[in-house]
């Protein structure tokens, strides 16, 4: 999974569909009642929930929801809107996993403070780092041509929008989000990304390099163990034995594979 790198859909929702029709007429009834949860699944059905790939725009009216809810969803992506959700506290995605990314406008929401994320599917996530689709050469494209800076809210066009990757804490999760920047003040403006990510705010692409994931911190660590293993058992032998030793001793790095499907093996 750390290798593959796929094109970001556009154009992902039918919305002439009934169950985006629902969808809409669901959001605005929560809107209306001023409702404090979020929940589509419960609205629409399996049935109907099953073909929502986005969220609709007028989501920005939910200003009273502290709750969203999209456990299994077969989301594709989440609208920058969601970051005029200005009472979200609890954000719910959990097991969506073609949900890769979200919009850089979701840090806006500052009373997030709890999310349900699976992060394996994430792009550039610890776990498997998968990689980050380029975007020079694969601009994303939201619905309509209303466009605007993540950072300061000027208003875009796709023409002269810089579209960028960084990773940030949000809720309790790190996620890999995309933000549309109108300038370089505005792109040092973005959040340091947390240790162990990519520090800097990037295009993506298959040249990136990030930083190991989990199974290769592993290996790593195995490896230096073995070595000062073997270190402190040389300090009680004579010279000559050592050198006779030593190319029976030394680390096999092709045996890492093998260390890693006993681990693999042992965590089950």
């Amino acid at each position: 999974m750390k290798k593959r790198i796929s094109k970001i859909p556009n154009d992902v929702q039918d919305r002439n569909s009934v169950a985006w029709k629902k969808l809409c007429e669901y959001v605005d009834q929560v809107a209306e009642n001023e409702t404090d949860e979020f929940v589509p699944r419960e609205a629409l059905g399996d049935e109907l929930f099953a073909q929502i790939f986005t969220l609709p725009e007028t989501i920005a009216k939910l200003k009273k929801v502290k709750k969203v809810g999209l456990y299994g969803s077969n989301l594709k992506r989440i609208p920058p809107e969601i970051g005029q959700m200005e009472s979200l506290e609890y954000f719910d995605p959990y097991t969506s996993y073609d949900l890769n990314w979200f919009p850089f406008e979701i840090y806006k929401c500052k009373k997030l403070k709890d999310s349900r994320i699976s992060t394996r599917a994430l792009y550039g996530n610890y776990k498997n780092r998968m990689g980050f689709p380029r975007l020079d050469h694969n601009p994303v494209r939201y619905f309509g041509d209303n466009l605007k800076c993540s950072v300061c809210e000027k208003e875009l066009t796709y023409e002269t929008t810089n579209q960028m990757w960084i990773t940030a804490h949000v809720g309790t999760d790190k996620i890999p989000m995309l933000a549309n920047l109108c300038s370089k003040q505005c792109e040092q403006s973005l959040p340091k990304p947390p240790k162990n990510y990519v520090q800097i705010p990037h295009k993506g692409g298959a040249n990136l390099v990030q930083p190991p994931d989990e199974d290769e911190l592993w290996e790593i660590e195995m490896a230096e163990r073995e070595k000062a293993e073997k270190e402190n058992f040389d300090k009680d032998k004579p010279t000559e034995q050592i050198s006779a030793e030593s190319e029976k001793v030394k680390l096999d790095v092709s045996k890492l594979p093998i260390l890693k499907l006993v681990r693999k093996i042992w965590e089950k």
